[in-house]
């Protein structure tokens, strides 16, 4: 097998862990605080390579977490995507957008089209309530 980033780090600041997946906030990603990822523990490559009660337990996963950003951060609009292309392994972004970002309204990884955007320290500062939410996660 080749070298998976998923498989060979924790791929930033664990929140949750569990059997199935680990949910990790995304530390280098500075522009967008509160960045997340759902990342299964097991090296597979597609969603539909799981069995049904893995890959509801992963969504259900998903829409939590995404419930939990939104009462943090109170974003304009969420991102959630599965992409895979980069580093096949089934993983989720969940990323809290506002108007005025960096990017906005493309995703992350396009143009910029805010290049003086700089989260407020009130977005940045509420990683501590976010770590806080994932105390306890359950779905």
């Amino acid at each position: 097998m080749n070298p998976c980033f998923f498989c060979d780090t924790t791929g930033g600041t664990i929140l949750f862990n569990c059997d199935l997946y680990r949910i990790i906030f995304i530390d280098l990603e500075t522009d967008y605080p509160g960045f997340i990822r759902i990342v299964l523990n097991k090296h597979v490559k597609e969603v539909s390579d799981l069995n049904d009660a893995d890959a509801l337990n992963l969504f259900k996963a998903v829409l939590a977490s995404e419930k939990i950003i939104r009462n943090v951060y109170n974003p304009d609009k969420i991102n959630v995507a599965s992409l895979g292309n980069v580093t096949p392994h089934v993983h989720w972004h969940i990323i809290p957008r506002f108007i005025a970002d960096k990017h906005y309204p493309n995703p992350i990884w396009g143009e910029i089209t805010h290049p003086e955007y700089i989260p407020t320290k009130e977005i940045i500062a509420a990683k501590d309530k976010l770590i806080q939410q994932f105390i306890n996660f359950t779905i």
